[in-house]
């Protein structure tokens, strides 16, 4: 899980962030940090606010994984 602020975005996204709205569930365009990562058991996630598309998905695993430096790691031969 990435971690969203519940503030509404007030700025463009940096390079390690992503912005989610409302065709994403949320109220509000919010900013969502790809360099911070949680790990919640999913039992304890009780309110569904929405689905990130398909699309956006790739965006965001592709932001994390640029923020992470996982690319230099996953590129290694």
């Amino acid at each position: 899980m990435v971690a969203c602020s519940s503030q509404r975005a007030s700025r463009p996204a940096r390079p390690h962030e992503v912005i989610l709205d409302q065709a994403d569930g949320l109220d509000w365009p919010t900013l969502c940090k790809c360099d911070q990562l949680y790990s919640v058991p999913k039992a304890e996630l009780k309110i569904r606010r929405g689905t990130v598309s398909p699309a956006r998905r790739k965006v965001l695993v592709r932001t994390m994984i640029g923020s992470l430096g996982w690319g230099e790691i996953l590129s290694e031969p």
